[in-house]
């Protein structure tokens, strides 16, 4: 089969889809209705699929004539809470709710791999897998898909991820071995103390003074626990105490994130937050207290897989436009609970297009992807697919 024709063949219909899961955007866990219309092109196809994985998410699967390994590809379908300000005519029907950060591509890409391949399954050496993925904005779907058992029956030997990036032109791709994102965790830390009048400090345990000093010194962490060469962000986002300028308030609670890419390093790092906090609390007569909600591990790329599909996009956009990343990213991505679980490869594909104004990042209000960027989503991971299986 002629991969490239036959993918040019369907690109007219890749936009119509795109565009319509663009139109009614979903959020996170309720993506309900995209879940519908999922299994509506599966339906269409006669491909196999099971619905309602992760309550919103589907599983479909081709099968082989031939006996070989099974290959998973993952499309994430969620949607932000963001009022759309693009006037297109696919534009967000649901007020408030937009396809922000392309997984209205993703899903366009993935229907378009699953039709082409449905359509080669008497020479297909194998079985492909395609997850349709609720919530990764949020809570992590892949980690529930995981659990309820997409990875098995039959058994996954690989999982390949794609995302759409305003970064990069139209026609190139990015990737890298190794640690492609960080691991995600949100740690609250509440400190309290002892409430009184601004004029008489004296009778109080001011929890504002010591939440200065526990900021100080968390920041220390970095530039003196851990080694210049790991990368690695503790932010303090949010501070909250007090009432009025002359209340020494009870309590103050401060939000952070920590992005690590090591997990010695994550465990590592988490507890020194904990003992600053306790021990500096402690040291100005307070009390101090840390909570830690575990994100999304780090996503690492396995080197066999990315050996291959760097041939393939070679072959596919050509070597110039193969680029690689100097560093890992540290945005957190829940590909990575697929990247721990099996081989894996996540890369970046361009849909950047400064002539047609496609030149806003994601999350923004007004990001738009250059739709030519579907089709060599499509050819790329078709032909990934028939190189791992023919491995």
């Amino acid at each position: 089969m002629d991969i490239k024709r036959k993918v040019e063949s369907i690109s007219d219909e890749l936009i119509s889809i795109r565009r319509e899961f663009h139109k009614y955007p979903e959020l996170s866990g309720q993506e309900y209705k995209t879940m519908e219309r999922i299994c509506k092109y599966l339906d269409k196809w006669g491909i196999e699929h099971e619905k309602g994985v992760a309550e919103t998410g589907v599983v479909a699967m081709v099968r082989g004539w031939k006996e070989g390994k099974t290959i998973g590809l993952r499309a994430d379908i969620d949607a932000l809470p963001i009022l759309e300000e693009n006037h297109v005519e696919y534009k967000s029907s649901n007020e408030g709710i937009m396809h922000a950060c392309g997984h209205d591509a993703h899903i366009a890409i993935l229907l378009g791999v699953a039709q082409i391949i449905k359509s080669m399954e008497k020479d297909l050496k194998g079985n492909v897998k395609f997850f349709f993925q609720p919530a990764e904005e949020t809570i992590g779907g892949a980690e529930r898909m995981i659990k309820e058992g997409c990875l098995e029956d039959p058994y996954v030997d690989v999982v390949l991820g794609l995302h759409v990036s305003p970064n990069i032109e139209t026609g190139k791709v990015q990737l890298k071995y190794g640690k492609m994102n960080a691991s995600s965790d949100t740690i609250t830390i509440v400190v309290k103390g002892k409430s009184a009048h601004g004029a008489n400090p004296e009778i109080a345990v001011d929890p504002v003074v010591i939440s200065a000093n526990i900021i100080m010194a968390l920041q220390t962490i970095v530039s003196r626990n851990i080694t210049p060469h790991e990368a690695t962000v503790l932010t303090v986002g949010s501070i909250h105490g007090g009432t009025k300028g002359n209340i020494i308030p009870e309590k103050v609670t401060m939000e952070c994130i920590l992005r690590t890419l090591d997990e010695d390093v994550r465990r590592y790092f988490k507890e020194r937050i904990i003992s600053i906090v306790e021990d500096i609390s402690k040291a100005y007569g307070g009390e101090g207290e840390v909570i830690i909600e575990e994100g999304y591990p780090s996503l690492i790329n396995s080197d066999e897989v990315v050996d291959h599909v760097i041939e393939v996009l070679e072959e596919t956009v050509g070597k110039e436009n193969v680029k690689f990343f100097s560093y890992a990213a540290l945005f957190a991505e829940d590909f990575a609970y697929f990247s721990q679980a099996r081989m894996a490869c996540y890369f970046s594909l361009g849909c950047r297009n400064e002539k047609k104004g496609i030149i806003h990042p994601l999350h923004s209000s007004k990001f738009d992807i250059d739709e030519e960027c579907l089709k060599i989503g499509v050819e790329i991971q078709v032909r990934n697919v028939l190189r791992l299986l023919d491995l």
